[in-house]
Order: structure tokens, then sequence, then C-alpha cells
């Protein structure tokens, strides 16, 4: 009896600590780390939302840019850190979903290692010709780039960002899903490929939402966009999923991680002030030059991340797609 009663106590008094602990976090500089270069979406948000987390809690949170394989360094950098609160991981999608399935060397195991905190943009991507290209001039709609594919199997050309890339895998699971056979040319990122359709490289590319300015100024012509619903910017271009392809959903989003040992008190303050700063209207404009802001629970962020990342598994497969 007294045995169990030492053993309560000793629990309680953990308890106690965690609590405290959580009151008084952070009580020094807390280092935000983003895999890829500043300036990208990733750094941008982690910057944004890291001022406002400075502001609220009193100590610096200060983004640190460890840039390369696909954020993976920086992923596996924080999967080592110490479970104390004082390392995040700002990172998107495919850090978590993704190079697991393409890297069989990454060195951490993003629904392992990590607590998801939430999401804080989400952002789809939309499938474009070129207009002023011949050969797609009168292509209007992706039921007219199935039927283009279908007249001439393996003839047409589409690019991405790269093999592996969030957009040919896009493209892949639409061939998958309509049953066509297109070329794929891959490019050194998302602008390049942008440039390759604009200068008639290639047919069609998902792209990024830089496509649409383009597609405002006729530019690019937007046949759909690649998430479930549709994008505020392009309200009459219809989904994918609305244009015959149920199910389709396939969006970049950026998100915040910590070292899944963190106590829980500590993860729930993170979860909570960024969530504030994601609705933060003073902070909308800025976040919204990104992407939709779209915010989730962990439970519900921790259930996305394993759908997308069996969904996406599931289109490598298929497509037998390598990483360069």
């Amino acid at each position: 009896m007294q045995r169990t009663l030492r053993l309560l106590a000793i629990v309680a008094g953990l308890c106690v600590t965690t609590e405290a602990l959580a009151q008084k976090y952070p009580t020094r500089p807390v280092k935000i780390m983003v895999g890829f270069s500043a300036g990208g979406p990733v750094d941008v948000v982690a910057r944004i939302v890291g001022d406002r987390l400075s502001n609220k809690l009193g100590q610096p949170f200060v983004v640190e840019n460890r840039a390369g394989a696909n954020g993976m360094i920086a992923a596996e950098g924080v999967a080592r850190a110490d479970a104390d609160g004082y390392t995040i991981l700002a990172c998107n999608s495919s850090t978590i979903t993704l190079n697991k399935t393409l890297f069989k060397d990454a060195r951490y195991d993003p629904q392992g290692d990590f607590a998801p905190l939430t999401t804080v943009i989400s952002a789809p991507l939309v499938l474009v010709v070129n207009p002023e290209n011949p050969k797609t001039a009168n292509i209007n709609t992706v039921a007219d780039l199935v039927a283009a594919a279908k007249a001439a199997p393996g003839a047409l050309a589409y690019g991405s960002g790269g093999n592996g890339n969030l957009a040919h895998l896009a493209m892949e699971l639409l061939s998958q899903k309509a049953g066509i056979k297109l070329i794929h040319v891959p490019y050194r990122g998302g602008a390049a490929s942008e440039v390759g359709i604009l200068a008639q490289e290639v047919l069609a590319v998902f792209d990024p939402l830089s496509a649409v300015p383009l597609v405002k100024a006729g530019k690019l012509r937007a046949l759909a966009v690649s998430s479930a619903e549709r994008l505020p910017a392009l309200p009459d271009v219809p989904t994918v999923a609305e244009a015959g392809y149920p199910g389709f959903d396939i969006s970049f989003w950026v998100g915040f991680f910590m070292p899944k040992a963190v106590p829980a008190p500590i993860r729930e303050t993170l979860h909570r002030e960024i969530v504030a700063a994601a609705r933060d209207p003073a902070l909308q404009e800025r976040l919204e030059s990104q992407g939709v802001v779209s915010v989730l629970s962990p439970a519900d962020y921790a259930a996305k991340i394993a759908k997308e990342t069996t969904d996406l598994a599931e289109v490598v497969a298929a497509a037998n797609i390598k990483a360069e």
C-alpha cells in the first residue's frame, strides 16, 4: 500500500512539474527549423508565424534554414532534437507524406518521430494549358485534355518541377484515373516548368499558385484545380473531382511539428498559438499570398498525413516513380 502511494505521489509530482514547465514555457529562444531556402513558401509562413509567437510568448522564435534533400536535413535534425519544446519543424507536405516513400535512406519516421501541431496554409495545384499553343488552343476542359491524350497515346508531354515532385504525382494520378498515357518532362523546379509551358515546350502542367495571375492575364488557361474544394482566387475553375474524377485531392501544405516526446501541455500551447496566428486578421493577407489559410486539430492533422502518405505511395508504386 505504501509503495502504491509513493508511486502515485511520484506520478502526481511529474504531472505538476510538466504543467509548471508548460506554464513557464518558453524561458529561452525557440528554434524553428526550415528545410528550404529563405523566401520560399515554408520559410515565409515560418517567419510570419514565428514573429507572432515571439510577440505573444515573450521569447524569440528564430527561423533556421537548413536547406537540402527535399527538407530531409531539417526534418532529421528535429527528429533527433531534445524533446523539450525548443525545436520546431516547419515543413511542406512532401517532407512528411512523400519523402519516406521516395527516399529509402530517409533517416526519420514522419509519423513515428513527430507530433503534428497544425497546418497553416494549403495550396492546390492548377492544371493549365497554354491557349496560344496551337496544340492546346481547343482544350478548354479536363475532358478535352483526356480526349486529346487518348487520341494520341504516349505522344503528349506534360511538365513538372522534377521526378517525384507533387505536380508530377498529380498528373500521374490523373493519368491513372483517366486511363491515359502522357510523357513526363521533369524540370528543375516549378518555376522552370511554368516557363516550359509558356514556351510551348510541354502541353500541360499542374502549376503552383504562381499560375493564378497568368490565368487572369490570359497567358495560361486553367482547366481544374487539384484540391477537393475550388480555389477562391479562381472560383469559376472546377476541381478535378468535379471534372469527373471523384476523390481526386492533392494539395501542397505548410505545417508545424515537434518531436513526439515533447510534453503535451507544451504542444497544446503551441497548437493554440499557431492557430491563433493563422486566424489573426492582421496576418491574413500575408499568409494568403502563399495559399489558403487552413488549420487542423493535431488528431485531424495526423489522420490527413496517414491518408495522404498511403494515397501517394500508391501513385508512386503504380507509376514506378523513382527519386532523382
